[in-house]
């Protein structure tokens, strides 16, 4: 029997729910037109004034935000709130330029637990369940979503963050973790170091695991499930909306529920920002209808996926998004060919190689170049120059299919790509340094 943290809200009719959301966007563009400067001069540019916002079906007549414009009003320029009514700032890692701060009230940090809860109950998590928190801690909104989520939920927290994985394995073992949370490339890692160790997942009693905060295949999720015994759950958040808990998967794994009580969700075509209709693919747009201090606006995710309210064998209503096929800041353009790195991924997951790779981009003599270094097991490598270039030839032509270009391939040994506790960086592209 599939258990809720918020039944009412998790099972809401959709007439009820939709009734909720218009309440709250009303509410909620008036507090953001008169408190934020930045938003009302948007608003004014586009010629709308809050009482033009009368339910969800206005949603759209909003203007977008993105990045970009948190950078340009960065730190406070967002701020909706008197500082002295904050308690916490959160950071993005600043990958992709000036970190991004968000700003959180005790009533947003509540909310946000709230949501992470929903997410460990859907997990299977209960009072009974020790949960091992291991996203980082500090700015990165990980470890802090999930370990509020879990105390809510009464589980035992293991507050370990990222790192020092013979340490996570010991207290794993010693206090009997049955629920990790990290990214997905660390419990790979995890999995790793256990069977290294010489253990199986009889050792652990590891049920679930919750990852998020990078985008993992569905061939990467069974390999983690095998290595560490688990059902592996996926969970999506981004800092500017609030962290993890924004949508979460429940024991179906087709896709996350987002939480749209709080967030309310459109998909768009992102070279235009027209508004597309359920099940086609898109950029995803998020209006935050609870936030107090940092209430972002048809914020735009650059996140490419779909959304669907196709009905789900856990009894939850709430809209499900499918996991992030990419981003549309994250889609590499190769000699014209449109590439994503998941892409890849799949193919070097089916092929039997590890997910441990490093896609490097350069464009010599005005050609683009994809060169893909990948780290062999222990049982692909052999000391013949020729297997190992017969191994290169076939991968490179396994990913040539997937692609429809010809990549040049590099089996390296294992462990020699850098391992990341935080994100992981799988895409150098030095054609930008050309510029």
């Amino acid at each position: 029997m599939e258990k809720y943290w918020n039944q009412e809200i998790e099972t809401m009719s959709l007439e009820d729910m939709r009734k909720l959301q218009s309440e709250r966007l009303v509410a909620q563009v008036k507090h953001v037109y008169e408190n934020v400067k930045y938003y009302r001069d948007l608003m004014d540019e586009k010629g709308v004034k809050p009482e033009d916002i009368q339910s969800v079906d206005d949603l759209h007549k909003l203007p977008f935000i993105s990045k970009a414009d948190l950078r340009e009003a960065y730190p406070d320029g967002l701020l909706a709130v008197p500082k002295s009514q904050c308690v916490r700032i959160h950071s993005t890692s600043g990958t992709t330029g000036k970190r991004v701060v968000a700003f959180y009230t005790q009533k947003d940090v509540d909310l946000w637990e709230d949501c992470c809860a929903r997410a460990i109950t859907a997990a299977g998590g209960t009072e009974d369940d020790v949960c091992q928190v291991a996203y980082g801690y500090g700015l990165f909104t990980g470890g802090a979503g999930l370990h509020g989520g879990s105390h809510k939920v009464g589980c035992l927290t293991l507050p370990m963050s990222s790192g020092n994985t013979d340490r996570q394995i010991t207290f794993m073992r010693d206090l009997g973790t049955t629920i990790l949370c990290c990214t997905p490339s660390y419990a790979a890692y995890i999995g790793e170091t256990l069977h290294e160790m010489g253990l199986t997942p009889d050792d652990v009693q590891l049920k679930a695991g919750i990852f998020g905060a990078e985008p993992w295949t569905e061939e990467m999720r069974r390999s983690i499930e095998k290595s560490l015994g688990i059902k592996a759950y996926d969970i999506y958040g981004l800092t500017e909306i609030s962290g993890p808990g924004v949508a979460f998967e429940c024991s179906e794994q087709k896709g996350m529920h987002i939480n749209e009580d709080n967030f309310i969700p459109e998909i768009i075509n992102p070279e235009t920002g027209e508004v597309l209709p359920e099940g086609e693919v898109g950029e995803l747009v998020f209006t935050s209808i609870t936030k107090e201090a940092f209430p972002l606006l048809r914020y735009r995710t650059r996140d490419l996926c779909v959304l669907s309210r196709k009905k789900c064998s856990c009894g939850r209503t709430l809209i499900k998004m499918t996991k992030p096929m990419g981003r549309s800041d994250d889609m590499m353009i190769i000699r014209g060919v449109n590439v994503f790195p998941s892409q890849i991924e799949t193919v070097l997951i089916e092929q039997g190689y590890s997910p441990n790779y490093l896609i490097e981009v350069d464009r010599i003599n005005n050609s683009d170049t994809l060169d893909i270094s990948v780290e062999m097991n222990p049982d692909q490598f052999s000391d013949k120059v020729k297997d190992m270039q017969q191994q290169e030839r076939a991968l490179a032509e396994a990913i040539k299919t997937m692609l429809g270009i010809s990549p040049k391939v590099h089996l390296v040994s294992p462990k020699s790509i850098t391992r990341s506790e935080g994100k992981a960086v799988r895409v150098i592209d030095k054609r930008k340094l050309h510029d």
